[in-house]
């Protein structure tokens, strides 16, 4: 049987025009700085070093890791890779990272499995990406508008997989020990315009395929803005903004891993380890 190709949601020429822009009009790197920091923070607290490493995303967002026991890191641009394929050889990392990256690939479970391929046994990987709710309140706020004065929807905000899912997804790239956790981050704005105007600097307005290709219309935007103020706003009358960090977390198996107790090898009934003492 030949395997299914994965829906193509992303148009990566519109993403690398919105790269561009982004870097004409000055960069917005707030978020990925932050997410950057607490990947190194969170790489720290694994006490061993990492001779190859590679970076899976933008050019220059891991910058600086060496002071965490990162060596060598190769930076591999995801929009330079014709149909997500990676191009990594078999076992020859220790590390692969990836900050705010890989929610905008077509076929994630295809990247996570030549990732796992790619780690040497007991390589770790260690990745940041957008999912949940993030932006849920733009979202939301696009469909009112769109319903109410032009009579339908159009897809305004990019689908991000949810919590559970990408953690189903490292166990089925066949990492071991996976672990899955998210991080809220709320960040506040005068108004819906200047959010939208941040995203374009962060080079993350829409690219799915589906989108809307003409502009949009002043009404609907101005009805927008006016929805996501009466529905998220604080008592101050600035609005908020969710973005959800997922972050993923797994290892190249190795004989030296921890491994989960066989089925019927306990030493004791549950019934009594809870049964109260007498």
């Amino acid at each position: 049987m030949t395997p299914s190709t994965p829906p193509l949601l992303f148009d990566v020429s519109a993403l690398r025009q919105r790269r561009r822009r982004a870097e004409r009009i000055g960069a917005a790197t707030f978020l990925r700085d932050r997410v950057s920091e607490d990947l190194a923070e969170r790489l720290s607290a694994v006490v061993r070093n990492f001779p190859n490493a590679v970076d899976l995303g933008a050019p220059g967002a891991l910058a600086g890791l060496q002071a965490a026991r990162v060596g060598e890191l190769t930076p591999v641009d995801l929009l330079e890779a014709p149909g997500d394929a990676l191009g990594l050889a078999p076992d020859s990392f220790d590390l692969a990272l990836s900050v705010l990256a890989l929610h905008l690939v077509n076929d994630l479970p295809g990247v996570m499995a030549q990732v796992r391929r790619a780690l040497k046994p007991d390589g770790l990987f260690l990745a940041a990406l957008l999912g949940g709710d993030t932006l849920t309140e733009l979202r939301q706020s696009f469909a009112a508008a769109e319903a109410e004065v032009e009579g339908g929807v159009s897809p305004r905000v990019a689908p991000f997989a949810d919590l559970r899912d990408l953690g189903a997804l490292l166990q089925r790239a066949g990492f071991a020990l996976p672990v899955a956790d998210v991080d809220r981050i709320v960040v506040r704005y005068d108004n819906a315009f200047v959010l939208m105007q941040d995203l374009r600097r962060m080079a993350a307005t829409n690219v799915l395929i589906e989108r809307r290709k003409s502009f949009s219309r002043r009404s609907t935007l101005l009805r927008m803005a006016h929805i996501y103020a009466e529905r998220f706003a604080d008592a101050d009358g600035r609005i908020r903004a969710t973005f959800d960090v997922v972050w993923l977390s797994g290892w190249a198996p190795h004989e030296s891993q921890q491994k989960p107790l066989k089925p019927g090898s306990a030493q004791m009934r549950l019934a009594d380890a809870i049964k109260p003492k007498t």
